[in-house]
């Protein structure tokens, strides 16, 4: 954990006053917040949506019964779900799972390991905490040959080109699996009213769970005509971040990290801005 504020930190006010963008989660997010004495705000910001039609999904079963991938990396457990999913509308799940027994596997989190388990599969490498393509990354360099290999790699809502550059250089063709995308909350009557509060000065702490919350905010901001402002009130406020990936899109915006998680979990994170 880090923290650059002074005596008249945000982090002084009792009770804290924290806003979270969380989606999927934010009946937990609340309870965390809350458990440790915060007044929580959680306004969902994204919501995951299948691809309707999954040519990539649908590529990557083709190749992978024709013995044409060396390598699968799956990054979310969301979206190996997806994948699984898609992968079934069209093909025999039982026989892309034994396809799969036959390759190396890699893994970028323990939700995607926890349901390939379940699945009958084995995983051959997982990335280390914090867990982002760099991590598997240097797993990959500590002794497995990508050179002449193909990698299929499910990606998690966006493509991650710097990954696959470095994987190219190594040597190795990269096939991208998109299976699903983000969009905004079927309502986003919360993210606006939390954004308009963020700019009252109504909230000492703004926790991101995922860059993509940041990415989503800023564009309601804009379209209601207060990014600016929003961005000027963000930097009064602690901003906590769940990992690195978050962090990142964090400073891209010109704000400050003040709290980032590690391990990169939801209940670390909440508990470091209190602790």
């Amino acid at each position: 954990m880090s923290s650059s504020f002074s005596s008249h930190s945000p982090l002084k006010n009792n009770p804290l006053r924290v806003c979270s963008f969380e989606s999927r989660r934010s009946v937990e997010m609340k309870g965390l917040i809350e458990k440790q004495g915060g007044i929580a705000t959680v306004a969902p910001s994204m919501r995951e949506v299948p691809l309707e039609e999954n040519k990539a999904a649908f590529l990557f079963a083709e190749e992978l019964l024709a013995d044409k991938i060396d390598i699968v990396i799956f990054m979310t457990g969301v979206g190996a779900t997806a994948l699984f999913d898609a992968v079934a509308t069209r093909y025999d799940l039982p026989e892309i799972l034994v396809a799969l027994n036959k390759i190396m596997i890699g893994v970028r989190g323990p939700k995607p390991a926890a349901l390939l388990r379940k699945k009958g599969l084995s995983v051959d490498f997982k990335a280390e905490e914090p867990n982002t393509w760099r991590e598997i990354l240097t797993t990959i360099d500590t002794g497995i040959d990508v050179a002449e290999k193909k990698i299929a790699i499910q990606e998690y809502g966006e493509p991650t080109p710097l990954f696959y550059s470095a994987l190219e250089e190594r040597g190795a063709t990269v096939l991208p699996v998109p299976v699903y995308r983000w969009e905004f909350p079927t309502d986003i009557e919360p993210m606006s009213q939390a954004i308009d509060k963020t700019i009252a000065g109504e909230f000492d702490v703004i926790v991101w769970t995922s860059a993509n919350q940041l990415t989503n905010v800023l564009q309601v901001a804009k379209m209601k005509g207060v990014q600016a402002d929003w961005l000027t009130a963000a930097k009064q406020c602690c901003i906590a971040s769940i990992g690195p990936t978050a962090s990142a899109r964090i400073k891209s915006a010109g704000l400050q990290v003040d709290i980032e998680a590690s391990p990169p979990k939801m209940g670390h994170l909440i508990k470091s801005i209190f602790d």
